[in-house]
């Protein structure tokens, strides 16, 4: 019987959410939605020294944001609750004890100061990467080397203790990553890594193993920073008698920065300056303690669907030439497969970009509301009708909602500068009278839609003996101050024949001709 498809994002409450992580939120439900599966979000906070209050509200208004859907999560519950590592805490030890009880774990009682110790002698004697392997546990305080009545003493008396996993000396260790392809490492590179704490948390890598089996975790999808640790995790699955359900792997390619020095740390947003988290970030640093603000895409101006399109090519391509892409259609076109096992390096002006798009994409009527509402922070009211109109103009010079209100100004204000470049250039008594006798003469015109004021403007310039491309820049500068901007009839009909009049006057009387 096929097994149902189920993933799991699992971060951990340390701070905000990275784009990378959200960029491994995105790739599990794409793939679960693909397969018709289920996405689980459990929260993996063995760390208690490192959880950071606010952060797991954090991650679930990001994803809210993203419209990555939760099928069991901590809030939205599910048959395998809880969904805290902290609140799952009882069930870990029973699978180390497991571990020990087959020989596949042990006791280790090393004080801090002894583990000190055997790394010095191991720098000293110039050994690589001095770690607690199959030869160095041999001169440590563990099980393995006590005598089983000793252990039992230290057991009973409350000795402070970690369980360790006991790694072969030499086997390999091989694993088919849906990515990367076969993967194989020798078990003299692993270390007996810690299962379970002095304080008696799980550490990492024994609860998600324990956690993915018991959730029926079917892939894991996670980023490459794991991939060192996962044929220590094929060990556990099959000391813990679970391999034939292991779930399949498939480690997601680093994101690179802007310039492809290293990988794109949490650290690198605001100092290269773009956010590198989906929302902005009040609270405290997970090391120091320090309050900090990050600033986030939402409250930058992104829209959330730009994000996750921009978010879905970084590191994945659908083999065809579309770049935009609904989430119903990244579902459709998703494949593991076509996930590159290559570094992606982070382009902002590329996000800049898809947030162009899908900006110009919205209906008019809703561009309108976000120049509503920022042109009311102003005191400034405008009709529904005349604000779709702004909106429709000035669209196209706008990268994020904001800049459709600075784009919208020249409507309620009036120029009190004009371009000089222009005005030196294009601007003399000729032209000035022509304006003039077309200010005259548009209040009386019953049309003021931009075809019926073009045909009056050329009118006028025809009497005069004036060819239209002499006189439009200085008629735009008159209107609005500037050189260049949206269509120009557009502007006036929108502003009315009066008003267009008038600001026409206004130039004439100011500017020397």
């Amino acid at each position: 019987m096929e097994r149902e498809v189920r993933v799991r994002f699992a971060p951990s409450p340390t701070g905000p959410l990275h784009i990378g992580g959200v960029r491994t939120a995105l790739y599990n439900y794409l793939l679960a939605r693909k397969l018709g599966g289920k996405m689980l979000l459990r929260i993996e906070d063995t760390d208690q020294n490192r959880f950071v209050p606010g952060a797991e509200d954090y991650i679930r208004q990001s994803l809210e944001w993203c419209g990555i859907e939760l099928d069991e999560s901590p809030w939205n519950g599910g048959p395998h609750a809880p969904y805290r590592q902290s609140e799952r805490k009882p069930m870990y030890m029973q699978y180390a004890q497991q571990l020990i009880d087959s020989g596949y774990a042990y006791y280790a009682f090393d004080t801090p100061e002894e583990l000190d110790a055997m790394r010095a002698r191991l720098t000293a004697a110039k050994v690589p990467n001095p770690q607690y392997n199959s030869i160095t546990r041999a001169q440590m305080r563990n099980s393995l080397t006590l005598p089983a009545e000793e252990v039992k003493q230290l057991l009973e008396s409350g000795e402070q203790y970690v369980i360790r996993l006991k790694v072969p000396r030499k086997e390999e260790v091989r694993f088919n990553d849906l990515i990367r392809g076969w993967v194989v490492v020798h078990s003299s590179s692993i270390d007996d890594k810690v299962l379970m704490k002095s304080d008696g948390m799980p550490t990492y890598h024994l609860a998600n193993i324990v956690d993915d089996h018991l959730m029926e975790i079917t892939h894991v999808i996670r980023g490459e920073e794991w991939l060192p640790s996962a044929p220590l995790h094929v060990l556990l699955y099959r000391y813990l008698g679970w391999e034939s359900t292991m779930p399949q792997f498939a480690h997601l390619p680093l994101l690179l920065k802007p310039d492809g020095t290293g990988k794109l740390s949490k650290r690198d947003g605001d100092r290269l300056g773009f956010p590198v988290f989906p929302l902005e970030w009040h609270g405290k640093d997970a090391e120091t303690g320090e309050p900090t603000v990050s600033s986030g895409y939402r409250e930058s101006g992104y829209l959330p669907d730009a994000f996750i399109n921009f978010l879905a090519f970084l590191g994945w391509n659908p083999g065809s030439q579309q770049e935009l892409f609904t989430m119903p259609e990244l579902i459709e076109a998703f494949s593991i497969e076509r996930v590159s096992k290559s570094p992606a390096r982070f382009d902002q002006n590329k996000v800049r970009w898809y947030n162009e798009q899908y900006l110009r994409a919205k209906p008019d009527s809703e561009l309108a509301q976000y120049l509503s509402e920022a042109l009311q922070t102003q005191g400034l009211e405008v009709p529904a009708d005349k604000a779709e109109q702004i909106a429709a103009l000035v669209k196209e010079r706008a990268t994020f909602p904001a800049d459709l209100a600075k784009e919208a100004q020249l409507f309620f204000v009036r120029p009190t500068s004009y371009d000089e470049q222009v005005i030196s250039k294009k601007w003399n008594a000729q032209v000035a009278g022509a304006l003039a006798e077309f200010a005259r003469e548009l209040p009386a015109a019953t049309d003021a839609s931009p075809d019926a004021i073009k045909a009056l403007l050329t009118q006028v310039l025809e009497r005069q003996g004036i060819k239209i491309g002499q006189v439009l820049q200085a008629l735009r500068v008159a209107v609005t101050g500037a050189a260049a901007g949206p269509d120009l009839m557009h502007i006036m009909s929108i502003l009315g024949a009066q008003e267009t009049a008038e600001r026409i006057d206004a130039a004439i009387q100011q500017l020397p001709a």
